[in-house]
Parts: structure tokens; C-alpha cells; sequence
């Protein structure tokens, strides 16, 4: 190892010199920033990438991507071994290594082999793939240099969306007993479940839909899925990436922030619309009524519809198992009431972020989890798995009773889950939608969003911000939580919260109340006071 730290070190004072003194912090999303700036780190953590693979003795995955940021940023995250995120006290490790100067990386990497206890003869592995923005193929060429150059053995996916790549981590790291790592096996698990449940031509549903694909790597993907269904359903592809930018007026953040459909898209009466994201980790549905009225529908939308019908087929198959829903401070209040009043189902509210959700979530026999902006899927215990299975074969049951439990197996071949992924979970929703035979908007009628809004808010350092209570309250500055429950106090149905962003220094503010022109008022005065009271930068909100 100690001949592969000299050559690192060659490396990184030549071929991938560090260019600027910007600090790049890892979060939940990985590194991201601008493409420019972030060959060095990808180099380095090509690297890293093969120290982790030899600590947890597995295959460890690099996604390069950027997600929902426009086209000229992008990033790289790890992917531990079972297709989850990348350990949190690796992110400081992470941090630390992406920053030091050229000269300092030797001593670090020796460091990282010490306090980790790294056997430097363990064999490494590392699967990467990236997104379709013009940055990430030569960063790509970094990160394989930063993996060959540390000793380490990879695999090269070329273009795939990051659910995509956990999910062919996950499938080595277990033998091929989740799956074939392969894009055949991925879309022959999920199709093969779809097309055994899917139920074409019942009452209101109608077999086709109109895809987003936000420019990006989900149109590319999307074109291989219809391969597999396109005699099931009918997909009509917008934003493919043949014209237009990533992300740009298009995307499931576009439309969720925005509240109205991307650029080209003219949604019609009755069609059901839907939008991925960036790197196809997110999904929103949509329609226009008659009237030519928007209505979202939005990971909150999702999580019920999905929450609702694993809870039938536990009722139907006579199943007990502890199922629960994890959401966030942005979930919409309506959804919350309808989930605990009429689902009964319990739920749990964490700080934002993927990883918070997933590990609660964890905590559940069956764990459903969505963030608003609609990243999130279902997990299932090894107890619940084999808990459905015995079901299926329990003769004490009746025969409708084994066939739900069957349904409910089948689903879990549906789901992806290692993380939030639009292609697996835009296939189960059309299964649900279809088993119901409901239209977009008899989904959307089973409760009614509150008015929402968010907006950001530029401030010189986004860290005098400090919040508590899985971030719906402000303990930092002085006076901000007070001044924020003063006006919430004028609203009917008024809520609001403030959180740093994680990425760029901004504050988010959400706001929501009785009506449009209130959650609109709400966030804009919320985002006034903000911008007074934790330094705002640039044009103040009201």
C-alpha cells in the first residue's frame, strides 16, 4: 500500500493538483459543487473509495452526480454496501481529505489506515457510474484513476441513475440474491413484479402517462424500461435531453417549488403527468383539471397512496407486522392528519435528509418513507419478508388470504430499496393507481393540501441558524422562533419553519395556511424576518 500512497502522492501534485482553497463539505448528498472544481476530489475520493471497500471487506459505489442542482454543478457520493449511504463518521473522513493540501494527502491516508484499522492487503473493489452532465464523464476518469492508483479493482457502469447503482451494489455485496447487478436484471426484477400485479383497463385508470425526464439521465433509462412494458403502458417522453438543459424550468424540484408543470409539457384534462429529477432519485405527479387548474401530487400524495395499500393487503392477508410512515418538517399538515386519523398508520418526524428517513424507517417491520419533494421508497425487515413468505404457504389461511400475501411479496420485488428511486417507484404507483382503477384525481381526493410555499433566503453564513425538533423549530438566533410563531398566529391553519441549507448559503423557509394568498403572505414575511435576523444577503423578500 505504501508504493500506491507514492504514486497518489505523484499524482496529486501533477495530473490532479488541488486548484482552489473553496472547503467542500460532505453531506448527505455527497460532495457537489461546481464541475469545475471538483477533479481533485474525485480523484481523492477514488481512493478513499478503495480504503472503505477494504475496511467493510465489500464492493463500495461511487455515484457522480449533482441530482436536482442545475447542469454546471455536480458531485460524487459513496454507496456503502448494502446500497445505503456512506457511513456518517466517514463523511468527516471524507471532508478532511477532499481539503488537505497536495503535500499533506501521505500522511493523511496513513492516518485513515490506522484509525480505521485497515488490513493493506484486504482486495478492494468499487462500482461507479455517473449522470449525464457534461462534467462527469472526465470526472469519472478521475475517480478510476484515484481507484487504480490506490490498488483497488472497479467497475465502470457508464450512464446510470444513482438508484440504479445502489441498487447493483447492494446485489454483489449479497451474492446476486437481491438481484442480477446488471441494468437487464434491474429492469427484469421490477417489470417481471409489475406485470404479475398490474391490472390494465380497470374502472378509471388509463394506462398512459407523460414523463419528465428533466434532461437528464432518466430519459435514457426510461427509453430501456419501455423495452420491458410498453405493451402495459403508454409513455409519452418530455425534456429527454435532446434540447434543453439539466434541470432547467423542468425536474421534480422545479415543479414541487414552482407548483406548476415543467416547459414542455401542456398538460391536458384527465392526463396524468409525472416528473423525475436530475439523476431519476425523485418523483412528482401531476394533472390539470378541466378548469386548467394545476394539482401536485407530491411524495406526501405518494406516501399515502402507498402507506394505504400495504395496509390493505396486511388487513387482507391477516398479517400483524408494525408498519409506519417517517416524514419530514416539509410533509404537508393535511397529510400527517390523514395518515394518523383515517390510515391509522403511525408516524414519525425526522430532521431532512435521506439518511434520517432511511434509519427510522429501519425501526418498522415495514417502513414507508418520502420526503415532499418526492425522494423515498419501502423498506421491509427480514422479519416482515419471511413473515409474508410463511404466509403465503400457511395452509391454516384462507385461500384469499394467501393470495394477498402473495401480492404483498410480489411487491417487494417492485420496490427498490436501498434509496428513493422515480423509475421503481413511478411502477408502483401505476400498480396501486390500477388496482384501485382511479385517475390522478381521485388519488389526489383522498385529502386536501394545505396552500404551501417555499422560498430561500440569502444570508452571509447559513450557520447562525440552529434548529431542534426534527428542524421545525429555531433555537439560533435570538428572537427568530418567537418572531416566526407571532406570525403564524395570524394565519388560519398557519405553519412554518426554517432550516440552513446544506449546501449553499441560503435558509429555506416553508410556510403554509388556508389559502394560497396566505401561505404565500406567510412565507414571505417569514423569509423578511429571516433575512433581518440572521444576516440576508442580496434582495430581502419583502
Amino acid at each position: 500500500m505504501q508504493k500506491n500512497i507514492q504514486l497518489i502522492c505523484t499524482l496529486s501534485k501533477s495530473k490532479f493538483k488541488k486548484k482552489h482553497s473553496k472547503v467542500i463539505q460532505y453531506g448527505t448528498a455527497g460532495f457537489r459543487t461546481k464541475g469545475e472544481d471538483l477533479e481533485h476530489v474525485l480523484f481523492r475520493m477514488g481512493v478513499l473509495a478503495v480504503l472503505r471497500s477494504k475496511v467493510k471487506k465489500a464492493t463500495i459505489g461511487a455515484m457522480i452526480t449533482a441530482s436536482h442542482n442545475p447542469e454546471e454543478d455536480n458531485g460524487v457520493k459513496l454507496v456503502d454496501p448494502m446500497g445505503e449511504m456512506l457511513e456518517s463518521s466517514w463523511e468527516s473522513i471524507a471532508t478532511k481529505l477532499a481539503n488537505i493540501d497536495d503535500d499533506d494527502i501521505a500522511t493523511e491516508l496513513n492516518t485513515i489506515i490506522q484509525q480505521e484499522n485497515i488490513d493493506e492487503n484486504q482486495p478492494a473493489n468499487v462500482f461507479f457510474a455517473r449522470d449525464t452532465r457534461p462534467s462527469s464523464e472526465h470526472l469519472a476518469s478521475a475517480l478510476q484513476e484515484g481507484i487504480t492508483a490506490a490498488g483497488g479493482n472497479f467497475q465502470n457502469f457508464g450512464l446510470l441513475t444513482t438508484p440504479q447503482l445502489h441498487y447493483m451494489v447492494r446485489c454483489v455485496n449479497t451474492n446476486n440474491n437481491y438481484g442480477q447487478p446488471t441494468a437487464d436484471g434491474y429492469y427484469n426484477k421490477l417489470t417481471t413484479a409489475f406485470r404479475t400485479l398490474y391490472k390494465q383497463g380497470n374502472k378509471n385508470y388509463k394506462a398512459s402517462l407523460v414523463i419528465d425526464a428533466a434532461n437528464g439521465i432518466g430519459a435514457i433509462q426510461t427509453k430501456l424500461l419501455n423495452l420491458h412494458i410498453k405493451d402495459l403502458l403508454h409513455i409519452e417522453l418530455r425534456n429527454d435531453g435532446s434540447s434543453g438543459r439539466l434541470n432547467h424550468e423542468c425536474g421534480a424540484d422545479y415543479v414541487k417549488v414552482q407548483q406548476k408543470p415543467p416547459a414542455g409539457i401542456d398538460m391536458k384534462p384527465g392526463t396524468r403527468c409525472l416528473s423525475y429529477d436530475g439523476d431519476a432519485d425523485r418523483i412528482v405527479y401531476y394533472y390539470g383539471d378541466k378548469d386548467n387548474t394545476f394539482h401536485l401530487l407530491d411524495g406526501d400524495k405518494i406516501a399515502t397512496l402507498v402507506a394505504g395499500y400495504l395496509k390493505n393487503l396486511m388487513s387482507e392477508s391477516g398479517l400483524k407486522l408494525n408498519l409506519g410512515l417517517v416524514q419530514t418538517a416539509y410533509a404537508n399538515g393535511s397529510s400527517t392528519d390523514y395518515i394518523t386519523n383515517k390510515l391509522q398508520v403511525p408516524v414519525a418526524c425526522v430532521p431532512t435528509g435521506v439518511k434520517h428517513l432511511h434509519h427510522r424507517a429501519l425501526e418498522f417491520d415495514i417502513g414507508v418513507y418520502f420526503e415532499a419533494n418526492g425522494h423515498g421508497t419501502v423498506l421491509f425487515s427480514d422479519k416482515a419478508t419471511q413473515t409474508i413468505s410463511n404466509a403465503t404457504k400457511d395452509t391454516s389461511k384462507t385461500e384469499a388470504q394467501r393470495k394477498s400475501a402473495s401480492c404483498l411479496l410480489t411487491v417487494i420485488d417492485l420496490i427498490n430499496q436501498t434509496v428513493g428511486d422515480a423509475i421503481s417507484d413511478m411502477l408502483l404507483v401505476e400498480l396501486i393507481l390500477s388496482t384501485q382503477g382511479w385517475n390522478a384525481e381521485q388519488w389526489n381526493q383522498a385529502y386536501i393540501d394545505l396552500p404551501n410555499r417555499q422560498l430561500k433566503v440569502k444570508v452571509k453564513d447559513r450557520s447562525v441558524i440552529q434548529t431542534t425538533d426534527a428542524e421545525r423549530k429555531t433555537t439560533a438566533p435570538a428572537g427568530l422562533q418567537e418572531a416566526i410563531d407571532k406570525l403564524v398566529s395570524g394565519y388560519l391553519k398557519g405553519r412554518s419553519f426554517v432550516r440552513p441549507s446544506g449546501t449553499e448559503d441560503v435558509v429555506r423557509v416553508y410556510a403554509e395556511a388556508d389559502t394560497r394568498v396566505n401561505a404565500d403572505k406567510l412565507a414571505a414575511e417569514v423569509g423578511a424576518v429571516v433575512y433581518d435576523l440572521a444576516g440576508g444577503q442580496g434582495e430581502r423578500p419583502l
